[in-house]
């Protein structure tokens, strides 16, 4: 499992025009599921996410996490995050899970999510979206449940 994660002042998605998720402070996450995770990688992307001490501190110093200040979360699909790019111009998606069973991943992901934040939106799996942040900082972070990075 890949996460994209940006620390953001406000962030939305929008289906076919229309709001579907929107937040404050906090952060916006574009999530990839791949053949190989299982409900472990849920919960080790899920528990390194709330806890990244990436918000600063009265001393200025990143050192709050999502849950310290608070924080708003907004989670959108992206399996374009297993795009293999290392051969030819066209990215080759053998590696990201699809259909109902990342579906479901995705859905395990944002209940265990709402466990420990407060407020959790997202966007509609598999359709297309026009995702809109103001990203703070800017402060941005790759997670990736293998430790590939």
């Amino acid at each position: 499992m890949r996460a994209v994660v940006q620390r953001v002042s406000s962030s939305s998605v929008k289906v076919e025009g229309k709001v579907v998720g929107e937040i404050a402070q906090g952060l916006m996450v574009l999530l990839g599921i791949s053949k190989e995770d299982t409900v472990d990688d849920v919960i080790y992307i899920k528990d390194k996410l709330v806890n990244l001490r990436i918000f600063e501190d009265s001393e200025e110093k990143m050192n709050l996490s999502l849950k310290d200040v608070n924080g708003e979360l907004l989670i959108v699909s992206q399996f374009t995050l297993y795009g293999d790019c290392r051969k030819g111009r066209r990215p080759n998606f053998m590696a990201a899970l699809s259909g109902k069973e990342a579906e479901k991943l995705y859905n395990t992901f944002v209940e265990e999510c709402k466990k420990e934040i407060s407020k959790v939106e997202t966007g509609v799996f598999g359709a297309m979206m026009d995702v809109h942040l103001v990203n703070d900082g800017p402060v941005t972070l790759l997670l990736d449940s293998k430790k590939n990075f």
